[in-house]
């Protein structure tokens, strides 16, 4: 979890901790929110540790925040426009899964789109979290081969393949291959239940 030399850890440290005192949770707030150790987040907010994307994803759900909405900076005005170069980019230390943000921030849409690439072997794991139980996403394979895990059933995605399926009850990212895995994970944050 130690990245010191991520750019992107201030930022994460700073705008973790001014959303969590703006939504009026204390560490431990959070924390039970989140199911993640106070500690933990504590040396996030110090910039002493960064969050996995699995780790990250569970206190974004806590907060009521999709991870693209969490690193949409709230200083610039919205622009149904966002330039590639724009576009933030954030890679897990744990990992090394690559994530961009493509949709443009704060435009009052539902609906995030982030292209992520996820390296050879690798796998990320999001557990199932009451925050986001009863939204959906696609998944749409661009290049290389990928995983699919959603409770007991594995889905195995190829080129051009698209996989529809909830979000809350936790799923696993897995790239079997020895190549790169590109993709986009078009997320739908409204809730049927």
């Amino acid at each position: 979890m130690e990245n010191q030399n991520d750019p992107l850890e201030p930022v994460i440290a700073a705008r973790l901790k001014l959303l969590r005192e703006q939504s009026g949770l204390t560490l431990d707030g959070l924390a039970t929110a989140s199911g993640v150790s106070r500690a933990m987040i504590s040396r996030i907010e110090r910039g002493e540790a960064s969050p996995t994307a699995s780790l990250l994803a569970r206190i974004c759900a806590a907060l009521g925040l999709s991870l693209s909405q969490f690193f949409a900076e709230g200083e610039a005005p919205p622009s149904p426009l966002v330039k590639r170069s724009d576009q933030p980019t954030w890679k897990d230390p744990e990992t090394g899964y690559v994530r961009r943000a493509i949709s443009p921030p704060r435009m009052g849409s539902d609906v995030d789109i982030v292209e992520v690439s996820l390296p050879a072997s690798a796998r990320v794991s999001f557990p199932p979290h009451p925050a986001s139980k009863g939204m959906t996403q696609y998944v749409w394979l661009f290049e290389g081969v990928l995983h699919m895990t959603l409770g007991e059933q594995t889905y195995r995605l190829e080129q051009g393949d698209c996989l529809f399926m909830p979000v809350g009850e936790g799923h696993i990212f897995h790239n079997p291959s020895d190549s790169p895995a590109r993709y986009a994970v078009v997320l739908d944050q409204r809730k049927r239940i």
